[in-house]
């Protein structure tokens, strides 16, 4: 599991500010929709956008994350703090 791999880096080395990623505004609004359980229809109705749009938005955030899986993005979101904002 590569969210869990990098959450115990993260508490090893304690460099997690350094070791975050660089969402867009727009990245962390999809996130947080996500880790709330959102699907990418309701996030786009919620949003105000396309699904396609969303389906960008959560490639880009996934390849940021280096994770596979909306699952495993939505991890992270969590053990960085993201899920709330």
């Amino acid at each position: 599991m590569q969210a869990a791999t990098q959450a115990q880096q993260v508490e090893r080395t304690g460099l997690e500010s350094s070791m975050q990623p660089r969402l867009t505004p727009t990245q962390m609004q999809v996130l947080r929709c996500v880790h709330s359980g959102l699907l990418n229809k309701q996030i786009a109705y919620e949003l105000g956008m396309a699904e396609a749009t969303v389906k960008v938005h959560m490639t880009a955030v996934m390849r940021k994350l280096n994770v596979r899986n909306r699952t495993q993005a939505a991890i992270v979101a969590g053990q960085f703090g993201w899920s709330h904002g």
